[in-house]
């Protein structure tokens, strides 16, 4: 039998350790956006959702950074909604001219890529934080819902931690894509709360309208005696069916505003 060389061994071991790596990675990706799907679907506040999100992706690749950016309609400033390596921000404005690579993406809807963030010239007013820090590669993928560029997703990573392939880029997209779902999923369930509640004070005003109106007529039954005789408006005068008309608007602004809970 013939021996196999040894470089020829060494090249197939090399290959089975590469598709091994893929392999854990395709079953992290899956773990990750079961996870995900977990925490969207038990969670019906959206900036729950996306810290849950931040999170999961943090711990998957070791990031430095990770946050969520909702772009404002002005198109000057975001606001920092999720964060990863601060879980207490959730609504932070932040100016986009002190974040080119974010600016960049929110208005062309485009991913933005920089390899190493420390030398970028368009971060020159932050070299030295992002030396301080460790940081290496900066990843900007835009989070879009029928076209429109909704906001972005900022993903930093270390020096001499997990680099970026284009199977990672690939997944964040699907991310960003769940993202924008959940949002909007969020934002319907918010309206539909509010519709709710304003459909219940409606309900609820009108109910107290009836009763103001019921109990109106039950007191002026009460306190107008009996007396023997012709009902008939031909009797009154034009006056004092004028008074009656003024008298009926009177009651019927006081059984309104009763309706109202005043």
């Amino acid at each position: 039998m013939a021996k196999v060389p040894q470089e020829k061994q060494a090249a197939t071991v090399e290959e089975l350790q590469r598709r091994i790596t893929e392999l854990e990675r395709d079953r992290d990706h899956l773990l990750a956006v079961v996870d995900i799907m977990e925490a969207v679907s038990g969670s019906l506040h959206f900036v729950d959702i996306l810290q849950s999100i931040t999170k999961k992706l943090g711990d998957l690749y070791g990031l430095d950074r990770c946050s969520i950016f909702l772009a404002e309609r002005h198109g000057k400033s975001a606001r920092l909604v999720a964060s990863y390596e601060d879980p207490t921000i959730r609504n932070y404005l932040v100016d986009l001219e002190r974040y080119p690579e974010l600016k960049r993406t929110l208005r062309s809807g485009e991913v933005v890529f920089i390899p190493d963030a420390a030398s970028d010239p368009s971060l020159k007013h932050i070299w030295g934080a992002l030396s301080k820090r460790g940081a290496k590669s900066i990843t900007v993928i835009p989070i879009v819902w029928r076209g429109a560029v909704i906001g972005a997703m900022f993903l930093r990573t270390f020096r001499d931690g997990r680099s970026f392939s284009e199977q990672d880029l690939k997944f964040c997209k699907v991310i960003c894509n769940l993202t924008a779902r959940a949002l909007r999923n969020a934002y319907r369930l918010e309206q539909m709360e509010h519709r709710q509640v304003g459909i219940t004070e409606r309900a609820r005003s009108a109910n107290r309208e009836r009763v103001a109106l019921l109990e109106f007529l039950r007191r002026l039954v009460m306190a107008f005696p009996s007396r023997d005789g012709q009902w008939s408006e031909g009797l009154l005068s034009a006056s004092a069916g004028e008074e009656l008309d003024r008298l009926t608007e009177v009651a019927m602004t006081v059984i309104q505003e009763e309706g109202k809970g005043r």
